[in-house]
């Protein structure tokens, strides 16, 4: 198993004004762009290939990389200009899988959980799908039956009785011939074809992971939170390697007039005023905080210039 496919193509409705700007996965977080950590823990788990769909604002991905690589790591861009959600795009890049299994991970996730699990549960050989699991989580919604080490429901559409005993983490592996109950073209989510495969008696499993950190940076309190966690955990996560940012990145400039209190991210370019004030807020590169302003959690983009006293507020 070495190929990952990065699930990049989603609008992101629920961060804007932010995704106005960028694709989620492309949001910065500690000065580099989301996807960025999926592909180091991929990378850390012995991938060394990655496909990613786009659909809105490809030209971004253009941008952030240009060479078409990662690392020395492949990266293969299928856009799809018609929304095909995940099923749809699985299927769209089906003429890039061959024999082998391989990984889809969600673009708006961070995490951190260890994937040597997944791999070896799923290279066993008998699931068409294994998913990633866990126990705790904000939405469980996987019926999953620990003995027998299957998914049996999921919010009950089967009417198992079992609306759900476990969190899904947008991280699972896939056989190649999951890809014959895919439609090209078409339109469509994966789980009304994970509870037909459920239904049909194919073998649809898990994993159960609990350890690492875990996130769905789906909207602006939870991008926020993630910043000030990391932060807090220092230099145990990632768990996979690496080192977060300092807050502060060189060429991020701050009037000596200016207050800034608790934890501020300041990407290069950006600039904060005289007599402005900050409060755990978040800045792009070259986001621009004017002369007095008075901002507490709040997230200003690349080119933006965020005045007044605003409060919980992306600019």
């Amino acid at each position: 198993m070495n190929k990952a496919f990065v699930l990049g193509a989603g609008l992101g409705t629920r961060l804007r004004p932010l995704t106005d700007q960028l694709p989620k996965p492309l949001i910065p977080v500690f000065h580099r762009p989301l996807i960025t950590y999926a592909f180091d823990h991929l990378l850390s788990a012995g991938l060394s290939e990655f496909i990613v769909n786009t659909h809105h604002l490809p030209e971004c991905y253009d941008l952030a990389f240009p060479d078409k690589t990662y690392r020395r790591a492949p990266i293969t861009f299928r856009h799809e200009p018609l929304l095909l959600e995940t099923a749809g795009g699985i299927a769209n890049i089906a003429d890039l899988i061959t024999d082998q299994s391989f990984i889809v991970y969600n673009g708006d996730i961070l995490t951190d959980l260890p994937l040597q699990s997944l791999i070896h549960e799923h290279e066993r050989g008998e699931n068409i799908i294994t998913l990633v699991l866990r126990s705790i989580g904000p939405a469980p919604h996987i019926a999953f039956d620990a003995e027998s080490g299957r998914v049996t429901d999921i919010r009950n559409k089967l009417g198992t009785g079992n609306a759900g005993t476990h969190q899904f983490t947008g991280i699972y592996a896939i056989r190649p011939d999951f890809l014959k109950h895919l439609e090209p073209g078409k339109k469509e989510s994966v789980i009304p074809i994970f509870l037909k495969l459920i239904q049909s008696g194919a073998r649809m499993g898990a994993v159960v992971i609990d350890q690492g950190v875990w996130w769905d940076l789906g909207d602006r309190e939870s991008y926020l939170e993630a910043h000030q966690t990391m932060h807090q955990m220092g230099h145990r996560f990632p768990a996979y390697g690496g080192v977060i940012a300092e807050p502060v990145q060189a060429g991020a400039v701050t009037d000596r007039k200016a207050e800034l209190h608790g934890l501020n991210i300041l990407s290069a370019g950006a600039e904060v005023s005289e007599g402005a004030v900050l409060e755990d807020c978040i800045l792009w590169p070259k986001a621009v905080v004017a002369a007095n302003a008075s901002l507490t959690r709040c997230i200003v983009r690349s080119g933006i210039s965020a005045s007044g006293t605003a409060t919980d507020q992306a600019f």
